[in-house]
């Protein structure tokens, strides 16, 4: 045998010892709460352009940032069609919005609370 077959062969022998696997083992990680789980999903925040809908809202979410050729600020905006369990935001609040499984063709957003009302 080789020297490099024998500590091969010692190496397999360390691990077959009971206090070897013990510490091969991983330590369990503790199960995380499903808040904890939510807090990867994508949020936004935007202002309700309508609430014409049952249930629904359409929020507009305007980013800005640099152009990559120019360097001027340019913004943009997107409209996401938003849950609104019980009909409370109205056009003008600006509210915060979350990720979501999809709930029908176009939404996949939820309101998550308001940020400030429209006075």
């Amino acid at each position: 045998m080789s020297e490099n077959q024998v500590q091969q062969s010692e190496a397999l022998e360390a691990l077959e010892a009971p206090e070897a696997l013990e510490a091969l083992e991983a330590p369990e990680a503790p199960e995380a709460p499903e808040a904890e789980s939510r807090k990867r999903r994508k949020t936004r925040i935007g202002v309700v352009v309508s609430h014409t809908s049952d249930k629904t809202v359409t929020v507009a979410v305007e980013r800005r940032f640099s152009h990559p050729l120019y360097g001027k600020g340019v913004g943009r905006s997107k409209k996401y069609h938003a849950h609104d369990e019980k009909n409370e935001y109205k056009a003008g609040d600006v509210v915060l919005i979350m990720e979501t499984r999809p709930l029908s063709k176009t939404k996949r957003w939820r309101v998550i609370e308001l940020v400030e009302r429209q006075v």
